[in-house]
């Protein structure tokens, strides 16, 4: 049967597709050049015991805002502690990930995969997508913000990534996974509380009233994954080198507001320090990493650091992690706070759709693209 092209225009915008494509390579390949040992006073990725942000007193919450301005200027990565994310909540996530990628077959991930979603949503086999071009070795499940999975209720507005309204996520089936979504649902619920309320403390941080960021987030984007990093298969190297066939997952910033990861015991996580050199995290107990993304630096006119990393399995089990990528209202533009330039001072970021934005970094990982076209202003859908 024929093939037709149907294309519905999209209000897509030249400078987000730029700014996602062109400027992103850009800030990826300064900070990977970056070669001064100098650089490197300061870097900490510190531990933030959250307990007090929950206070009812300004005082306390604003204490935890300035330990979180000084992890954001610094490093841009901190651990955060007592966060109100239940332990059991946090081992059930990482069991659903053990179940999907051990115990699906081939052809069950077949039908959940990413080719199949204009979303990224879905299975991702580890040669179907590259962040940075290197062969990663991972394996992913991708799903998106629902009205179902907000414990809020949504407010009814959201839409996907391309402006469209309809429910992308591809969810295993009941009877091959039994109680797959009901623990995803209970996890990504509580990840997405915690990013707002996280995200009044930021608002803090930059000397923004505490609500400064709510409207914002009424139906926010938030995409997370369960990820799968096998074993290297020369577990026999130092701890300190690797070959590329260990590379989980390439040099990369987020795209987002901020991403929470949640990790198994065994580490991979490697941060970009100033100099060129590369940290490596440590698996601390119940504890979730919280690193910034493209957004607020954006926002911040570059005092935040949306700091570079990747994933390097140096140990001899698999690992397993589930980020949470927090973004604002996908129709959100974002620019940089006016309280974030001086007098005079132009900021060294164009201002980008928010939605439009991931979705062209997304587009950019895989070979063809999810079925956004940002170039020439279409969305294609295939009609067969």
């Amino acid at each position: 049967m024929a093939t037709t092209t149907i294309e519905t225009p999209l209000p897509a915008d030249r400078t987000t597709y730029e700014e996602a494509h062109n400027g992103a390579a850009a800030y990826l390949q300064a900070r990977l050049d970056a070669k001064d040992d100098r650089l490197d006073d300061g870097f900490d990725i510190p531990v933030i015991d959250l307990a007090p942000s929950f206070s009812s007193s300004f005082a306390d919450r604003k204490a935890v805002a300035a330990q979180i301005r000084n992890a954001c200027t610094a490093s841009g990565f901190f651990y955060i502690t007592k966060h109100g994310v239940p332990e059991g909540v946090q081992r059930g996530i990482l069991n659903q990930a053990v179940r999907f990628f051990d115990e699906l077959s081939v052809e069950q991930k077949e039908t959940l995969h990413v080719k199949k979603s204009k979303l990224g949503l879905g299975w991702e086999p580890s040669e179907y997508t590259s962040i940075a071009g290197d062969q990663e070795r991972k394996e992913g499940f991708n799903f998106a913000y629902e009205e179902a999975l907000d414990p809020t209720g949504g407010d009814g507005l959201y839409r996907n990534l391309d402006g469209s309204h309809y429910n992308g996520n591809l969810w295993p089936k009941e009877d091959d996974l039994p109680g797959f979504h009901a623990t995803v649902k209970q996890y990504y619920s509580s990840v997405l509380s915690l990013a707002r309320h996280l995200f009044r403390l930021f608002a803090l941080s930059l000397d923004l009233p505490e609500t400064y960021f709510d409207s914002m987030t009424t139906h926010p984007g938030g995409i997370a994954r369960l990820l799968y990093y096998p074993p290297p298969k020369n577990s026999q190297l130092p701890r300190t080198s690797f070959n590329d066939e260990q590379i989980g997952l390439g040099a990369h910033s987020d795209y987002e507001c901020f991403t929470l990861l949640l990790t198994s015991s065994t580490p991979g996580l490697e941060i970009l320090k100033p100099s060129g050199r590369w940290h490596i995290a440590e698996h601390k107990g119940d504890a979730l990493i919280v690193n910034v993304a493209d957004f607020l630096m954006r926002w911040t006119n570059g005092l935040y650091k949306s700091t570079v990393h990747r994933v390097v399995n140096r140990g001899t089990e698999a690992r397993y992690s589930v980020p949470f990528f927090f973004s604002v209202n996908y129709d959100t533009v974002v620019e940089t706070l006016p309280t974030c330039l001086k007098d005079g001072e132009v900021s060294q970021w164009k201002p980008i759709r928010a939605g439009e934005y991931i979705l062209e970094r997304l587009n950019a990982t895989t070979k063809d693209g999810y079925g956004f076209v940002g170039n020439d202003n279409t969305h294609r859908k295939e009609a067969v």
